[in-house]
Parts: C-alpha cells; sequence; structure tokens
C-alpha cells in the first residue's frame, strides 16, 4: 500500500520540497509518503479560492448536484480500497471504516439533494405596515466567501465529507486541511473531486503542517472556518480571529442514563451491549463515545455486570480482521495518555473493573467505577477505550449528574417514558439527546455539535449549508400585490 502522494492544488495535483510518512498505528508500517506544499503553493492556493468565489457561487445547481453526485458514485465503487487505507492511516476496525465509507456517501448523496433545491428564495410582504405598500422582501442566502475546513483523524473521509460537500453543495470554494496522522484518505477524495466539473480553483485539499496553520488561520480571503478537533485548539482559533464565521464542532464526554423503567433483562443487556460497543468502537476516538454511564440506583447492580462483561467480550486486535472490534489508538503517545489518565483515577480511589492495560498504542477496553470528582477522566473528555459508572437516585439528579460537565455534545437517555423523553430534551444541557440509546448515534443529515465548551455551530449537510451561507435580502418597488 505504500505510495507518494500528492497534494491537491486548487483542483490539480501537486507536490513541493518536502514530504513525510504515514504510520499504521497496529504495526509501524509506512502507509504513504505525503508531499507537502510550499508557502508559495499555500499562497497560490488561497489566491485562486478567492479569485473564482464569484464565479462559483453562480454556477448552476445542477453542475454542482452533478459533481456531488459523480462523487457518490465513485466512493461507492471505491468503497473497499478506501476502507482499507482508512484502517491502515488510523488503526480502526475495517468494519467501522467500511461504515465510516457508507456515511461519507450518504453525506455526498444528501449534499447533493440540497444543492438542487438550497435557496428558493422566501417572499415577504412588506405592505403590513402604510410605508411597505407595493413592495417585496425576497430573501437568498450567497456564500460568505471561501471556507476553510480543517479535519481530523479520527473519521478521516466523513468529517472531511461534512466540509467539502456543502460547501460545493453552496457555491463556496474550500480549502481542506486534513490531519497529520491521517491525511490520505482525504488526498483520495481529492482523486474524486478531480474528476468532476468543477471550476478550477473552488477546492484544494492542503497537507499543511500544524505549525503552519496560523498564516492559513488568519488570511482575510478564507471568512468561514469550519474545525472539528480538541478544545483548545478550536478556542485559540476563534479568539484569534474574531471577525471570521467560525464552526466549531469539539469535544465531549457523553453520558448515558439508563433511567429506573429501563429495568427488565432485555433492557438491560440492550443498554449494555450498546454501552460496551459505543465506548470502545473506533478505540473510544469519537466525541460522542459512551464515557459516563449514570444508572438509576434500581437498576444499578444488575446493569454493571453486565456492562462489563459486554466490554469483555470486545475483540481488540488487529484492525485488519473482519472480527475485530477494538484496534488501536492513533498513537501510542495517545495511548500512554489514556494510560496515565486511568492510573491517576485508580491511585485516587476509583475501582478498576475491567481492562486498565497497554500494550504499545493499544489500550484495553476499560471500565471504572466509585471514580472520584476531581480526576482528569472525570473532568476532561478521555477520547479512549475508557468509561465510568455511577449511580444516581431518580430522575433529577441523574440529568443534574449528566449536566455536570463543561462539555455538552450529545447525552443517551434510556427510557421508555415518553415525558420523560421531553423533559430530559427540555433539561439537559447538550446539542443532542438520543431517547432509547446511546448517546453515539448520529445521523449525517441531522444538526450536530454542541453547548457548552463543545462547539459553536452546527454540521449536518442543510445546517453546515446555512453555516457557510448568509441571508441577503432583495426589496422589490412598486408592485401590485
Amino acid at each position: 500500500m505504500t505510495s507518494t502522494h500528492a497534494f491537491w492544488l486548487a483542483g490539480r495535483p501537486a507536490t513541493g520540497e518536502d514530504s513525510f510518512d504515514v504510520t499504521n498505528p497496529w504495526d509501524g508500517r509506512t502507509v504513504g509518503t505525503v508531499a507537502v506544499p510550499t508557502d508559495a503553493q499555500v499562497e497560490e492556493a488561497v489566491a485562486a479560492a478567492y479569485a473564482v468565489r464569484e464565479e462559483f457561487a453562480a454556477t448552476p445547481a445542477h453542475v454542482r448536484a452533478a459533481a456531488l453526485d459523480h462523487v457518490v458514485r465513485r466512493l461507492t465503487e471505491r468503497t473497499e480500497e478506501i476502507a482499507q487505507l482508512i484502517s491502515a492511516e488510523n488503526g480502526k476496525p475495517i468494519k467501522w471504516a467500511r461504515g465510516e465509507v457508507g456515511r461519507a456517501v450518504s453525506v455526498f448523496r444528501f449534499a447533493a439533494e440540497e444543492a438542487r433545491r438550497f435557496n428558493g428564495g422566501e417572499a415577504q410582504r412588506l405592505d403590513t405596515d402604510a410605508g411597505g405598500t407595493g413592495r417585496l422582501g425576497l430573501t437568498r442566502r450567497f456564500p460568505r466567501g471561501p471556507v476553510l475546513g480543517i479535519a481530523p483523524f479520527n473519521f478521516p473521509l466523513n468529517l472531511s465529507a461534512h466540509k467539502v460537500a456543502p460547501a460545493i453543495a453552496v457555491g463556496a470554494p474550500i480549502i481542506l486541511k486534513p490531519a497529520p496522522a491521517t491525511p490520505i484518505s482525504s488526498l483520495i477524495l481529492g482523486e474524486l473531486l478531480a474528476e468532476t466539473d468543477l471550476p478550477a480553483g473552488s477546492w484544494s485539499v492542503l497537507t499543511v503542517p500544524n505549525d503552519q496553520m496560523p498564516a492559513l488561520v488568519q488570511d482575510e480571503r478564507l471568512p468561514v472556518i469550519s474545525f472539528t478537533g480538541s478544545g483548545p485548539v478550536g478556542y485559540a482559533i476563534m479568539e484569534s480571529v474574531p471577525r471570521k464565521h467560525c464552526t466549531l464542532e469539539l469535544g465531549g464526554n457523553g453520558a448515558a442514563v439508563v433511567l429506573a423503567d429501563w429495568s427488565s433483562e432485555e433492557d438491560l443487556e440492550w443498554a449494555a451491549t450498546r454501552i460496551a460497543t459505543f465506548s470502545n468502537y473506533q478505540g473510544g476516538q469519537s466525541c460522542i463515545s459512551v464515557q459516563r454511564v449514570i444508572a438509576d440506583a434500581s437498576v444499578y447492580d444488575r446493569l454493571v455486570p453486565k456492562i462489563v462483561a459486554a466490554v469483555e467480550a470486545l475483540v481488540t486486535g488487529d484492525p485488519s480482521d473482519a472480527a475485530t472490534d477494538v484496534g488501536p489508538l492513533v498513537s501510542e503517545d495517545a495511548a500512554r495518555r489514556v494510560e496515565s489518565w486511568v492510573d491517576e483515577a485508580v491511585g485516587a480511589g476509583a475501582t478498576l473493573l475491567t481492562g486498565g492495560k497497554r500494550d504499545g498504542a493499544t489500550y484495553a477496553p476499560t471500565v471504572l467505577a466509585d471514580l472520584p470528582g476531581a480526576t482528569t477522566i472525570a473532568c476532561e473528555e478521555v477520547f479512549g477505550p475508557v468509561l465510568y459508572v455511577q449511580r444516581t437516585e431518580g430522575e433529577a439528579e441523574a440529568f443534574a449528574a449528566a449536566n455536570d460537565s463543561r462539555y455538552g455534545l450529545q447525552a443517551g437517555v434510556f427510557t421508555h417514558d415518553l415525558q420523560t423523553a421531553f423533559r430530559a430534551h427540555r433539561a439537559l444541557e447538550v446539542g443532542g439527546v438520543v431517547i432509547g440509546d446511546v448517546p453515539s448515534y448520529r445521523a449525517d443529515q441531522m444538526p450536530y455539535g454542541g453547548a457548552k465548551q463543545s462547539g459553536v455551530g452546527r454540521e449536518g449537510v442543510r445546517y453546515a449549508m446555512d453555516d457557510y451561507t448568509y441571508e441577503r435580502v432583495l426589496v422589490l418597488t412598486g408592485l401590485a400585490l
């Protein structure tokens, strides 16, 4: 699989003076060598995006939709190849990598559909007051300008798709910056875009090192920034460019709340299986993975052994094996960080119910109980295969425990009661509440984003399209309404 990969400069492949190797976190082998753009090439890409902004905004909807449809077809045709690549560069188990490609296909399909119906215009009579007699307002949305999309390593294809597809759908040029650990998936996406008839300059995929990003972030020709990643980096970006429009999809420490009415054996088996799976899928490297399990005292003692058993039943190993549930983290440093946080928690008095061992970049799926509130895992996003369980009394205490976090991305509530579901929707300080399941559910067309320190703005194809555009009203005068 080793090869050299060009980056994409204004729609064409290019190489620079430097390159870096992408390695497989499972076995350390080189997956590919990736070219790095020079400062002059970055400037060329930005200048091209800025120069084409008006042309691209005026591109007929059918042209943009056709390009998006083409990517759908080509991703579908190359699913297995791309899934193998994601697994190799990311360490993601192949079954999850295949699912990621499928989700990216959906993102581009949704974007193609939205491109065809977006911006039909909303007419508003203005003669509701005498001064508006004969006047009609017509409101449409127009691109804010070129977008800088910054993608993370954990879903290297699908979260790149969530930057690129909405931009194409609205006619906004985009410069995509993939994560240094997992850039090749985004470069393959560039191959597919290069097969379309999109205007030159309307997209670039630049493998810019992180330490060279401040200049790109500051560039006034890129008025929109869409960032997915860590809170400190995201907020540093937003604070450095207060006059830009920023969408930040940051972190979380997702809570699964199991209430007293979720009490049958079938209920608890389902909850335990879902919790075990989605605290550890992607090696726990998902911002909506289950980190906290908040269980009512009436079900706690029956639920926790089921969770432990379900976690221990997960297969940890080679991500290229279809039987593997949990692969390595993205790097050995990431696994060492998780190890240190678990060791800190156990040293402070937490009970280790299972796991707690590291082998290179792999960390065993881990369950903790009796976690002291001042520990790092109790306060931060672990971003690893670790969850902890806590006992609460009643709905109010459970919801208060779920809200006892500076994060607020999504929460899952296991209940059968419709009134409780609506109370949860009102009470929980998160961007999404999932009833009857874990917080890890995401449909790619729904609004997705957080409250508190989990971010600003929303992704999900239509919602990102709104974020990339702004309303402009046209007032028509002298009409017989």
